[in-house]
């Protein structure tokens, strides 16, 4: 497993046996993880941050490599996903205490 596809799953709690839909809300299973900044050349793991790592089908991985307002909407509907993580997993369990 790559190391950016690690931090992903690591993440959220997922495994390999685990279904992840497409963050775009297609309909879609992911089958990538996308980097919402691109890495340079020469493969920098420094860009293998959750904030910048995003669980895409192909055809919206491909949409965002070549939209670059597409893969703008890719990173605001990432960071709204994680804050709802963290507010379901983290916080408001914290209230509940």
């Amino acid at each position: 497993m790559r190391n950016h596809t690690k931090v992903y799953m690591t993440f959220f709690y997922l495994d390999e046996s685990d279904y992840i839909a497409c963050e775009m809300n297609c309909g879609s299973e992911a089958v990538d993880v996308h980097h919402i900044q691109a890495r340079k050349l020469g493969g920098s793991k420094c860009m293998d941050y959750i904030e910048n790592l995003s669980a895409l089908c192909r055809d919206c991985h491909n949409l965002a490599e070549t939209d670059k307002e597409f893969n703008v909407y890719v990173r605001i509907r990432h960071l709204e996903l994680i804050n709802k993580y963290l507010y379901e997993n983290y916080i408001n369990k914290n209230k509940q205490s």
